[in-house]
C-alpha cells in the first residue's frame, strides 16, 4: 500500500510539480508583459522586435540592481523612455500605432519560463501595451532577471528553485522509511 501511495504522489510530481523559487513570494518579483495590438502574423512579429529594443534600452539600468525595489525605481524612471524606444520600433516598421508603458499590479494565471513556474497571483509588472495591447504577450521577469542580464550580475544565481511537491514527498518518505 504504501509503494501505490508513493507512486501515485510521485505520478502527481510529475504533472502538477510547481517550481517555487526557495524563500521567494509574488512579492519578490517583477514581471514584464508585452502585449501585442491583435493576434496577426504581423502584430506579433514586431512584439518580438519592440521585446528586444526594449531588453537592450534596459539592460544597462538593470545591470546592478539588487533589489526588486531598485528595479521598480529604475523602470519608473525609464517610462518614457521604454514607449520611445517601443514606438521607434513600431514607426520603423510601418505601424502608426503607439505603445504605453506602466508599472502596475495585475493577477497573472501559472507561467512558466525555461525550467521557473511562477504561480498564479497579483503580480508587480512593467506592462507594455503595443496600439490596442489585445494580442497575444511575451513575458519574462525583470527582477531577479530572467530575461535581463543573465542574472549573474545581481546574485540571481544564488537563487534555489525547488519543487515543493518534491519536498513534501521527501518528507514522507523519511517519516515512512521504516
Amino acid at each position: 500500500m504504501k509503494k501505490i501511495i508513493f507512486a501515485l504522489i510521485a505520478l502527481a510530481a510529475l504533472v502538477v510539480a510547481l517550481v517555487v523559487p526557495s524563500g521567494q513570494t509574488n512579492a519578490d518579483f517583477l514581471r514584464i508583459h508585452i502585449r501585442a495590438d491583435s493576434n496577426s502574423a504581423a502584430d506579433q512579429n514586431v512584439k518580438y522586435a519592440v521585446k528586444t529594443a526594449v531588453v537592450d534600452y534596459l539592460t544597462p539600468y538593470l545591470a546592478d540592481i539588487h533589489s526588486k525595489e531598485d528595479a521598480m525605481k529604475a523602470v519608473k524612471a525609464r517610462l518614457s523612455g521604454i514607449e520611445e524606444v517601443a514606438d521607434e520600433v513600431l514607426a520603423a516598421n510601418g505601424f502608426a500605432y503607439k505603445s504605453t508603458a506602466k508599472l502596475t499590479a495585475e493577477q497573472f494565471p501559472d507561467r512558466t519560463y525555461g525550467d521557473v513556474t511562477l504561480a498564479e497571483g497579483v503580480y508587480d509588472a512593467l506592462i507594455i501595451e503595443l496600439g490596442s495591447g489585445k494580442g497575444d504577450n511575451w513575458w519574462c521577469v525583470v527582477y531577479p532577471p530572467l530575461c535581463f542580464v543573465g542574472g549573474e550580475n545581481n546574485g540571481s544565481d544564488k537563487i534555489i528553485y525547488k519543487s515543493k511537491l518534491a519536498e513534501i514527498i521527501r518528507q514522507w518518505r523519511a517519516a515512512h522509511s521504516n
